[in-house]
């Protein structure tokens, strides 16, 4: 039987997309969609016409403070990507004190209604340091307390052959009274393979009518700033003329106008665009376009992205790698099938 998941934060479909297409060549070790949740409106329509077409009411377009768990069907499996607002180095890390940070206590509470077998929570690695640490704490031990043996690791998923510099912490759980043991997959199956932005952009050639792939209009001076900036510098590592430099006093973000560097993974792909925070092309003075963007997340081409392109872009940076979230639930589907694979010797999370 296949492991039925339920998603609560669900986005448009990055840890689905790895359930569903997670394989470990035994057929009774699958994931199938179940029902999803998440309070933004274009984000659950990609998700609908992407993950369940044929089922687009199992995903339910509401605020999880006001949502009624009770009225979903049984699952064996949850995942929950709790909004990272508050817990990102690139926000003002409230922690728990903010909107955003005690929303993980929703996914404690769906595992005590349901009692899935396994669950996967994740967020970004700034977590740990939230609060000065108190509110990890506080959510690793929610979970345990919730019956389940966990497993927190800090993911660098581009160490698994993703074209992109992206760390997030994601905590596997099993539940308590079942003996199954998850260990964190080697990185060593993946050494070697070229995860460059570049090849993941190029190779093979986006199609001319690919969805979500309009180009973003670059003003002349965007233009010019570009053509002085060499790939992986930003405006503050060039060498600027003074009519293109930046007048920015305190801390200086280092994606700010920055290029990427064909020869190696892309840097962190973000929910954010504006003030120069789009990712920018190593050869062409330009943003990135949606669809690219998308490329280093590992969604594929036929993925459409529903919405603005404004909307499309946060909902893609929002997202995980959804070739990353597959080699988790194929090591997840191992796990209980009795499969042996590699992994590392303990979890990290620092």
């Amino acid at each position: 039987m296949p492991f039925r998941l339920g998603e609560l934060f669900c986005g448009p479909g990055g840890i689905a997309w790895g359930a569903i297409n997670a394989t470990i060549g035994d057929p009774n070790y699958t994931i199938i969609h179940q029902w999803a949740n998440d309070y933004d409106a274009d984000t659950c329509e990609t998700y609908r016409s992407n993950i369940c077409p044929d089922a687009p009411n199992t995903v339910y377009h509401e605020d999880i403070r006001k949502f009624d768990m009770t009225k979903l069907a049984s699952i064996d499996a949850l995942a929950f990507g709790f909004p990272c607002n508050d817990y990102s180095v690139v926000g003002e890390q409230k922690g728990m004190d903010g909107v955003y940070g005690p929303l993980y206590s929703y996914g404690v509470k769906a595992l005590k209604i349901f009692r899935p077998q396994w669950f996967l929570a994740e967020n970004v690695g700034g977590l740990r340091n939230a609060n000065d640490g108190t509110a990890f704490t506080k959510i690793l031990k929610e979970l345990r307390e919730s019956g389940y043996t966990i497993t927190p690791h800090l993911y660098k998923f581009e160490e698994y052959g993703i074209p992109q510099a992206r760390h997030r912490l994601i905590i596997v759980g099993v539940r308590n009274d079942i003996n199954v043991e998850y260990k964190v997959p080697s990185t060593a199956p993946y050494v070697g393979i070229d995860n460059t932005c570049r090849t993941a952009i190029e190779n093979p050639p986006i199609p001319a009518d690919a969805y979500n792939n309009e180009l973003t209009r670059q003003s002349a001076t965007v233009v010019r700033r570009l053509q002085h900036i060499l790939p992986g510098q930003n405006a503050f590592t060039a060498d600027l003329p003074e009519d293109l430099q930046l007048n920015i006093t305190g801390a200086k973000i280092s994606q700010i106008y920055k290029r990427l560097d064909p020869t190696k993974p892309s840097y962190t792909v973000t929910g954010s665009g504006g003030g120069g925070t789009h990712i920018y092309h190593w050869e062409e003075p330009r943003a990135l376009t949606n669809r690219e963007r998308a490329r280093l997340q590992t969604f594929p081409d036929s993925y459409r992205f529903i919405g603005s392109k404004e909307s499309v872009r946060k909902q893609i940076g929002m997202a995980v790698p959804c070739k990353g979230a597959k080699v988790i639930f194929e090591a997840i589907l191992k796990s209980f099938a009795g499969i042996d694979y590699e992994s590392v010797s303990k979890s990290i999370t620092e």
